[in-house]
């Protein structure tokens, strides 16, 4: 099973959301029409686009994933491709790679040698911009189950940044912040659509109790901060 309904009709395609994320990636690396970018598990690309448009990019970003999703946005380059295989072919080199909250798909195994290919794709200057699920302060809405399998991929996270902080002790870290408001109808149809990888291996029983346990739990509006940890490579 795939991740298709990962940022579709989610607050994280709200036009307001990729507004705030950019002008938050903006005061983080310095681009301009001539930034070359490459964001790695762009989704549909819908912040890349915006980005692209809001920088008036001369050169369109390239964006990999691993689902084609057919309404894609027409202002990035798509390629579904192994982003491990990208990295290890690709001649150009970038200003910006951005990674948002898709890096703990690749396995702890591969991860030094993932690393080591993002720096080297990027210019002299260049950045490289992870965003990880904020392992401790999380606010994500979950049912039991849910909540399980997500603190385990979390553990993972946390391996990930513990690793990261190791191996390049330079690396900057900040928080990004977003406050989510949100219908409970709407969210209970997200997690029917498996809008997050924790929700992938559950049957579907699991996943129409763990539904009815956010109805009982949550009232019509659900608030919450999505939060997750930035490190600038």
């Amino acid at each position: 099973m795939s991740l298709k309904n990962w940022d579709n009709k989610t607050w994280l395609s709200s036009s307001n959301y990729i507004k705030f994320f950019n002008n938050f990636l903006l005061r983080q690396v310095e681009l301009n029409k001539n930034s070359k970018i490459l964001d790695i598990g762009c989704g549909r690309g819908k912040i890349l686009g915006n980005l692209a448009s809001k920088l008036k990019l001369i050169k369109k970003p390239i964006g990999i994933d691993i689902e084609r999703h057919k309404d894609r946005d027409k202002r990035i380059v798509f390629n579904k491709v192994d982003a491990t295989n990208y990295l290890k072919k690709n001649k150009n080199k970038f200003d910006l790679i951005l990674i948002k909250q898709t890096i703990h798909l690749i396995g702890l195994n591969k991860i030094k040698k993932f690393l080591y290919l993002l720096k080297k794709n990027l210019n002299s200057d260049g950045k490289a911009i992870i965003l990880i699920l904020d392992d401790k302060k999380n606010e994500i809405p979950t049912f039991k189950l849910m909540k399980y399998k997500l603190k385990r991929s979390l553990e993972k996270d946390n391996k990930i940044i513990k690793f990261i902080n190791k191996n390049y002790p330079y690396a900057i870290k900040k928080e990004f912040t977003y406050q989510v408001r949100i219908n409970k109808k709407k969210y209970l149809k997200m997690i029917k659509n498996r809008y997050i990888s924790t929700l992938l291996s559950l049957s579907e029983n699991q996943i129409l109790k763990g539904i009815k346990e956010i109805n009982l739990k949550y009232g019509e509006i659900i608030f919450f901060k999505d939060k997750l940890i930035c490190i600038i490579l």
